[in-house]
């Protein structure tokens, strides 16, 4: 009897733990007390379990619906959250006798946390690709059980190894250099076959990808790089997950995906988003196309899509305190989807900033995109930060032309003078390379012509908006576009324990590499904190007549003027053009810490030379 009686409990406590695994995922895991949006969607999977009867045990929170989809292994609660106190209490599922209790905690929130200051034109973000900066942790390389466990340095298109604490280890040397920002690429679980070392294919939104760091290591990584003075920027990505999410391998319903029925590509064309004229068919083939077969298009129309999306940003911006975030691919997604989580989120977090990745050749597409543009009225994207590709293209050839005719720096001086387009110019981000594109010194040989770099770079850290400087940049990376994507995300010299030199230390520098560094921290130095570039006004003068570009920065009684000579030899430059620019006898140029009288005639300016003046 003894023996059948055991046999009985044992049975019973193997049956009991292969039912206590049925909920694989609880997401989200935990949220606060006293957010603004009181309606809470919890996301319950697991096998078979829709039909369970569902109640909490709560005090303060109250299951408002219980959503049954077409899957059965999926449940979505809706909780009232209004009256919500941090509590633990128990969500219940109940199916006969059988029980399945799981815990649940509602958090107290930080008493600041709506206080956050977002990214802003006083910033200048650096942004990393975190496979490809540093690796501080070469246990994390390989994670058995996922499915690329290769890492292979000598091949551009697999995993190198760079993760949160080689990041965190360099903290010191980013601050250092003078940006305030640092904008990593996705972080977010990529656990696909190969390829995926970019991370834009997300296979779980609720945790960082393994060979990264654990969420604890990021939300340190995070206070780190408050404590030395930066801010943080997280990439997400709406329109899509990876093909090994199990959003995709078990769908939740038939509509939590476009095409449903397979893959169709997109057509990479979202002028339809705005264009007055379009047809049905190239919307929907450029909004609900598939970027690519490893990425299938979410179905943001679908509220429980949206409310996932939405609450996942926010609960990494509560739980992780990033600055924040950059949105992959954002014309590609529903806009009325995304107009509401943009709104959603600074409701939530007044002065939080998003930027969305608004890839079109046309200033006037992306001041579409921007919060209380008039060209989409009624409509309000309330999208703060736009990315200026436009002013990218114009940027990649000024510098390499002559300024005569309308070429050279004619072109910066005719394009910023069409920012009439924009609700808020200063609130562009504003970039002459990133992880997507050839870097701005793309071969060796534009690594000998400084002061094409000393131009381009003076100009994006004091023009209008908010910069963004790609890894390397300041050690003269390059990489051709042409050669494929691999070749833009090379590693930083230095980032590996075996790396024959450190770029990361001056004497692990070449001449070449310090001339680029040096000039580039001082100028990101001088920029912190001033305030005529990160909230003064913009007064420019035509360089048509005499090759020199010259504008001015102004906040109150301080004042920027820069002078960029386009021309391929010296300029003696009239200054009476300029004097309703220039209040004081002399000032010293802040590059060379040179002294220059202005009560002569002219300003001897050397050929495609730059001079900053501060006033």
């Amino acid at each position: 009897m003894k023996r059948i009686f055991y046999l009985f409990l044992v049975s019973f406590i193997c049956l009991s733990t292969v039912y206590a695994g049925t909920v694989k995922k609880v997401e989200p895991a935990f949220w606060w007390a006293g957010m603004q949006n009181t309606e809470l969607q919890v996301l319950l999977y697991g096998e078979d379990i829709a039909g369970y009867n569902v109640s909490i045990t709560s005090s303060s929170v109250r299951l408002k619906e219980t959503v049954v989809l077409e899957n059965k292994n999926y449940l979505l609660l809706y909780l009232d959250t209004k009256d919500a106190q941090p509590e633990s209490f128990d969500i219940v599922l109940q199916l006969g006798k059988e029980k399945k209790v799981i815990p649940y905690e509602i958090r107290q929130r930080k008493a600041d946390s709506r206080e956050r200051i977002g990214f802003n034109a006083s910033d200048v973000l650096y942004l990393i690709m975190p496979d490809r900066f540093a690796n501080g942790d070469s246990s994390n390389d390989v994670i058995r059980g996922m499915k690329d466990e290769k890492v292979n340095r000598a091949d551009l298109h697999a995993r190198h190894g760079g993760d949160f604490k080689g990041i965190e280890q360099k903290l010191n040397y980013i601050a250092d250099l003078g940006v305030t920002a640092v904008w990593l690429n996705p972080i977010l679980e990529n656990d696909m076959p190969s390829g995926s070392y970019h991370g834009y294919a997300a296979t779980d939104y609720y945790k960082v990808d393994r060979r990264f760091g654990t969420n604890d290591e990021f939300v340190s990584l995070v206070d780190k790089a408050h404590q030395k003075g930066l801010k943080i920027v997280m990439d997400m990505i709406f329109n899509h997950c990876g093909s090994e999410h199990h959003f995709f391998t078990d769908r939740p319903s038939s509509d939590w995906f476009n095409f449903p029925e397979g893959f169709e590509q997109t057509s990479y064309n979202t002028t339809p988003q705005y264009d007055p004229y379009h047809s049905e068919y190239d919307k929907k083939k450029a909004i609900d196309g598939w970027f690519v077969e490893s990425m299938p298009d979410l179905n943001q129309r679908n509220r429980h899509v949206e409310r996932y999306l939405i609450q996942n940003s926010i609960w990494w911006i509560e739980y992780s305190g990033i600055d924040g975030i950059r949105q992959d691919t954002h014309p590609y997604v529903d806009f009325d989807m995304i107009a509401r989580w943009c709104k959603e989120v600074t409701t939530e977090y007044p002065d939080f900033n998003i930027v969305g990745e608004t890839w079109y050749s046309s200033n006037t597409a992306i001041s579409y995109w921007q919060k209380d543009s008039k060209l989409a009225a009624p409509k309000n994207s309330n999208l703060r930060s736009v990315m200026d590709f436009p002013l990218m293209n114009v940027m990649t050839n000024a510098f390499d032309e002559e300024t005569v005719n309308h070429g050279g720096l004619n072109k910066l001086y005719e394009y910023l003078g069409q920012d009439i387009l924009f609700p808020d110019p200063m609130e562009l981000l504003i970039f002459l390379d990133n992880h997507d594109l050839s870097r701005f010194i793309r071969n060796k040989e534009q690594i000998s012509n400084f002061n094409r770099f000393k131009q381009a770079f003076a100009f994006l850290l004091t023009t209008r908006g908010i910069p963004e400087i790609y890894y390397g940049t300041e050690i003269a990376m390059t990489g051709d576009k042409a050669n494929g994507d691999g070749s833009l995300r090379e590693n930083f010299p230095g980032g590996w324990a075996s790396d024959e030199r450190s770029a990361f230390t001056p004497d692990g520098r070449t001449a070449e590499e310090t001339r680029t560094f040096e000039y580039l921290k001082k100028l990101l130095n001088w920029r912190k904190g001033n305030d005529a570039i990160a909230k003064g006004s913009l007064k420019h003068f035509s360089p048509a007549a005499t090759g020199v570009y010259v504008y001015e920065r102004k906040y109150e009684d301080k004042s920027v003027v820069v002078l960029l000579n386009g021309l391929n030899k010296d300029v003696d430059l009239p200054l009476n053009l300029y004097r309703e620019i220039l209040p004081k006898k002399s000032t010293i140029n802040i590059i060379d810490g040179n002294q220059y009288n202005l009560q002569e005639g002219s300003l001897k300016i050397p050929s495609r030379d730059v001079i900053i003046f501060e006033f």
